[in-house]
């Protein structure tokens, strides 16, 4: 099965199961905006949980901020947004289908890295054992030859890109041959740049109604709020404020499902340093990140630092942190040395002094800023991808069988544990729902008695329920319960008093937590 064929898999399986539908699918659906279901919505509070605690409970001094999706106009001319929150955009004059010209270039190149991961792949089988990659693409001419094609195309845009020199864009594309991947064709219109934020009318009257926007990122509510969280939370620096919150872009070419929306949320904190630190707590921070990450045991291997090869015109240091999705490494989340850029331009703007007193050094300077920005739709879809597994099971009886099986963590998983009686008589059900109420205050639990045990079973395996508790008859005699684990199908039999203790252990988010 290809990686695209498991991403289609994929998708369908987050509908049937209820974790992402197609927003106003009974009238054909919005392009790139999607609800989330009743599986989804839990999985997506989990993670939004974990990335909080992750923030504010482990670090003493970093507190929470939520603020309005709508804000003053000016604020947006301030951060740049209004004059320069632009993609540069190219059609296809075949297929009539619309690009970014920058990513156009990027699978370009990811497809030349393609290219040289074969050309790795062949010398490892030939060579077996005795194989030394890094020798083998310092010094080998194929390869040596497709990289520098690949350092003179980067090179090449991002000059380009820094210089807005859009006719030079276009000439990338045409000299690297990219064709549209719908028609085929090279036959390209002229790169033109086009702004992603939404706009909107606030006021009674329409002809005296304010033009407003639709946030394109959750930062700016916390950098307008700064002075504010730091004097009544008699912060000092360094210290950080996180949010979680909705943001709006209209993006050109939305795709990849989840990936890339024009409605989605983010999860940032923007962590204020004295000038001149700022690069000490950018290398922490990327680290911190990349430990959140890591603790969740999806494979360290998945993931891996990017630095930016054009940075932000608010930026001198920036890095992502890429996770390898079935379509490829794609970024998730972003570790930006910000500088004085936004408190500096809105106490331009505001005319209000955003300055920070510093009792160690009796000054009062503009603080620097590093910032981790996260998508917590893109950490939704990088854990069910992950997660997501076919099996084949042999059976007891030599015949096989398969099942879809979600490996979530279990702090994350939408459902903590399933409960079923064996049977819907002779007291079975009654036992089970004292059980469910019993530990219903404490997890998310599912309780189920149609079907036969084993479809119960595939039902949970298939949302990523960690574990199934089943009510026999000998637990009516001696008050013993079976536990079945989803990633071994294993079973083993515990005291039903036990249950609270166990799950406790086996689901906490402190296990999380702990590993960071």
């Amino acid at each position: 099965m290809t990686q695209e064929e498991l991403f289609k898999k994929l998708i369908a399986h987050c509908k049937e199961y209820g974790f992402v539908f197609q927003s106003s699918e009974i009238y054909d659906g919005l392009s790139a905006v999607y609800d989330y279901g009743q599986n989804g919505v839990e999985l997506k509070n989990n993670i939004r949980q974990y990335w909080w605690d992750a923030m504010t409970r482990l670090n003493e001094n970093i507190v929470g901020l939520d603020s309005a999706i709508f804000m003053h106009p000016d604020v947006w001319v301030a951060s740049g947004h209004v004059g320069a929150f632009n993609d540069p955009l190219i059609d296809n004059k075949d297929s009539k289908k619309r690009y970014r010209a920058d990513v156009l270039i990027e699978d370009w190149m990811a497809k030349q890295e393609e290219k040289i991961a074969k050309e790795v792949t062949k010398a490892q089988k030939r060579f077996g054992d005795s194989f030394d990659e890094a020798m083998f693409v310092k010094t080998n001419g194929r390869v040596l030859e497709i990289q520098a094609k690949i350092d003179a195309v980067r090179t090449r845009m991002v000059k380009a890109l820094d210089d807005s020199d859009l006719p030079e864009v276009k000439k990338i594309i045409e000299d690297c041959e990219i064709v549209c991947p719908i028609s085929g064709s090279r036959n390209w219109t002229d790169v033109r740049q086009f702004n992603l934020m939404f706009d909107t009318k606030m006021g009674s009257v329409s002809d005296d109604a304010n033009t407003i926007y639709l946030r394109p990122e959750t930062a700016q509510g916390i950098f307008v709020n700064y002075l504010n969280v730091q004097k009544t939370g008699r912060m000092k620096l360094p210290f950080g404020i996180a949010q979680i919150g909705k943001a709006f872009r209209n993006e050109i070419v939305a795709r990849q499902f989840i990936f890339r929306m024009r409605e989605f949320e983010q999860m940032e904190m923007q962590f204020f340093v004295r000038p001149g630190e700022e690069m000490k707590w950018f290398e922490f921070w990327k680290e911190k990140r990349m430990s959140w990450h890591k603790a969740m045991g999806l494979g360290e291997e998945k993931y891996r630092f990017h630095e930016h090869d054009k940075l932000a015109h608010y930026a001198n240091a920036a890095f992502d942190i890429e996770f390898q999705f079935p379509f490829g490494f794609k970024e998730v989340e972003g570790i930006h040395s910000r500088t004085d850029f936004d408190l500096g331009q809105h106490q331009q703007h505001s005319g209000k002094k955003l300055q920070y007193f510093d009792p160690e050094t009796n000054e009062n300077y503009v603080p620097y800023v590093v910032e981790t920005s996260i998508g917590l739709d893109r950490t939704f879809l990088l854990l069910l991808s992950s997660a997501y597994n076919e099996e084949k099971i042999t059976k007891e009886d030599g015949s096989t069988d398969e099942r879809v099986v979600l490996r979530i963590p279990p702090a994350l998983a939408p459902v903590k544990l399933a409960v079923f009686p064996l049977t819907k008589k002779d007291g079975l059900p009654e036992k089970a729902r004292q059980i469910m109420d019993d530990l219903k205050i404490d997890f998310k639990c599912q309780y189920e008695e149609k079907d036969s045990i084993g479809k119960r079973y595939r039902r949970h395996d298939a949302i990523g329920t960690p574990f199934c508790i089943t009510i026999d008859h000998q637990s009516l005699e001696d008050n013993t319960v079976t536990i079945r684990h989803r990633d071994t199908m294993e079973q083993e039999r515990v005291d039903a008093s036990r249950l609270r203790e166990i799950m406790e252990e086996k689901v906490s988010m402190k296990n999380l937590l702990r590993k960071i």
